[in-house]
Order: C-alpha cells, then sequence, then structure tokens
C-alpha cells in the first residue's frame, strides 16, 4: 500500500524521482541539515525548514496540525536520496496507491507514473502530501480493499 508515496524499482533513488517531474516545493534549500552521530561521512539528518511545513507538506491541514508536524517531524538522512533501491516488493505482490492530485512534495504525474509501473490499483484523491490524515476515511477504505482482496 502506498499512500501519496515513492514506488521505486530496483536501482532507482529517491533524488532520481523526486526531480523526474517538476513541481516539488521540496529542492535542496528547503532543508536543514543536522549532523547525527555516527554518520558515515558527509552524511546528514534533513528537517524540512518549519515555516515550508504549512504550504508545501501540510497542505490542507489545519494551522495547529500543521505545525504540529513541523515541530515533531523526523528526519531523512540526506544519503537516503542517493541509494538505490533494492529489488521491489510490488513485482511480487499485488499494490495499491492513493494519490493525492494536489500532492505538493511529489508531483501528481510522478505518483501516477509510479503507481502505473507497479501495476497498483489507483485511487485518486483530492488532497495534498498527507492524504493518509486528511482523507483518512479513503485511506482506509483503501486498505480494507487490499486486506479483502488478498485475504
Amino acid at each position: 500500500m502506498y499512500v501519496d508515496a515513492f514506488i521505486p524499482d530496483q536501482g532507482d533513488t529517491i533524488g532520481g524521482l523526486a526531480s523526474a517531474e517538476p513541481g516539488s516545493c521540496l529542492d535542496n534549500e528547503a532543508f536543514n541539515p543536522v549532523p547525527y552521530p555516527g554518520a558515515p561521512s558527509g552524511d546528514v539528518d534533513l528537517y524540512i525548514k518549519p515555516d515550508l511545513v504549512p504550504g508545501c507538506f501540510a497542505t490542507g491541514l489545519p494551522a495547529s496540525q500543521a505545525a504540529l508536524i513541523a515541530a515533531t517531524q523526523r528526519p531523512l538522512t540526506a544519503s537516503a536520496f542517493t541509494g538505490p533501491s533494492g529489488p521491489p516488493a510490488w513485482k511480487t505482490i499485488p499494490s495499491w496507491a492513493v494519490v493525492g492530485s494536489g500532492d505538493r512534495v511529489i508531483p501528481p504525474a510522478e505518483l501516477t507514473f509510479m503507481a502505473k509501473r507497479a501495476g497498483a490499483r489507483i485511487t485518486d484523491v483530492d488532497a495534498g502530501h498527507l492524504s493518509l490524515i486528511s482523507e483518512a476515511p479513503v485511506v482506509t477504505r483503501v486498505i480494507l480493499e487490499a486486506v479483502e482482496a488478498t485475504g
């Protein structure tokens, strides 16, 4: 199950997928880099700049919820953008994808391309990147459909 998410094929990188289609609000300037203990040479944790969270990452959510997300976000390592993906699960198991038509993090055209490539059953939703939160009933319905289909 993929919800406004990258669906990489073997060898893909998040960085390559993120820049495959124009329109993402997250670029290299969107992050605060923070060193972390034991990091490989040159690696850092990346946090989305808090002022970008409401209008980019958490579009469609109340301001108070976006502020909470900005304050409690978990980082992504910089190396996660360049590490190639291994064999994808979607090549051997059925997949479902929820695609937010207003996603500003991963452009909807890229979300749709990846979902189609994976042979996923696609549900489009009028939401931003966090449709898991803003459209929870739709996401729940898709999860239940996947459970029922795979029994």
